[in-house]
């Protein structure tokens, strides 16, 4: 499987269980870039929430996004690969403002095969009965942000490859 190289940084996002932690290293490899986690970047607050069953608010999700968007901006022509949910579209201005070439990766699956996923996971704080919040929080990539939809059925690797793809048919940063 031929590596490629891209400036790109690329935020891997989409509701839980679609695979962002799956999916994210595999396609940083493909790239030839560093993979950050996003859950790493929640402050122990916002982990104890969600471990909890409690959705986290806007104010709560903020100094993340900025964390985020930190690392964005200094992998900003260098390349990167980073998980977030991003499921609002001001989430992801936020993060476009402090990294503006960001391109998203959505991860997207129906609800019953994400459930299915979820429920066979293990060691994760988000349980499945979140779900719901996530697909009403959700707002889908628009027209006029840099992204590519990418269905999570299959294996990570096709997944992976689908994205890989998907990517390649968006210009280069700065053109």
């Amino acid at each position: 499987m031929q590596q490629l190289h891209t400036p790109h940084v690329v935020v891997v996002m989409g509701v839980a269980g679609t695979g962002k932690t799956t999916i994210g290293p595999l396609l940083a490899a493909r790239l030839g870039v560093p993979y950050a986690e996003g859950d790493d970047f929640h402050p122990p607050a916002n982990i104890t929430k969600m471990t909890a069953g409690t959705p986290l608010t806007d104010e709560d999700r903020w100094p993340w996004l900025d964390a985020i968007g930190g690392w964005a901006h200094e992998r900003a022509g260098l390349g990167g690969v980073v998980s977030s949910s991003a499921l609002k579209r001001s989430y992801r201005d936020r993060l476009r403002a402090a990294a503006p070439g960001v391109v998203f990766v959505h991860l997207t699956g129906s609800r019953e095969l994400i459930e299915d996923r979820m429920s066979h996971r293990q060691g994760h704080f988000m349980p499945t009965a979140l779900l719901d919040s996530q697909f009403a929080t959700l707002q889908p990539l628009e027209a006029d942000e840099a992204g590519v939809a990418v269905d999570v059925a299959g294996t990570p690797e096709e997944i992976t490859e689908r994205a890989v793809d998907a990517l390649k048919g968006l210009p280069e940063p700065g053109r």
